[in-house]
């Protein structure tokens, strides 16, 4: 079986968490520390969802998913975003640069693990945003 979701988090603490919430509803994960590292895993670990914080280190999320929108192969995957910032400007660029879906920070396990099923059901979209 393939990878579920790929989660790009450079927090130690917030990516165990998410890893751990996503394994105990069921699937498989993956995950990457920057941006680069995250391109690269994408590429090769083929992940049916991706979940990706905005702020990392060599390669922000937003240039990780407008790169990820530019390639045939990866353009269709779905893709939710994670930040801090929570600004309505943030939802817009996610939005503007082919986001699926978007979570703030500080967000309930709940909310992630229904915009992941969500994603993974194909029922994922910006315009019904957790915020």
């Amino acid at each position: 079986m393939g990878l579920d979701v790929l989660i790009v988090e450079d927090e130690p603490a917030i990516l165990t968490s998410l890893e751990f919430i996503l394994r105990r509803a069921g699937w498989s994960t993956g995950s990457a520390t920057d941006g680069e590292t995250a391109l690269k895993a994408v590429r090769s670990d083929r992940p049916r969802a991706l979940v990706l914080d905005v702020m990392l280190p060599k390669k922000g999320g937003f240039e990780v998913l407008k790169e990820l929108r530019a390639d045939s192969a990866t353009q269709d995957l779905p893709i939710l975003i994670l930040t801090a910032k929570g600004q309505k400007q943030d939802v817009r660029t996610a939005a503007e640069l082919g986001a699926t879906s978007f979570v703030s920070k500080p967000y309930a396990n709940s909310e992630v693990v229904d915009a992941v099923r969500a994603l993974l059901a194909g029922d994922g979209n910006i315009g019904s945003v957790a915020t």
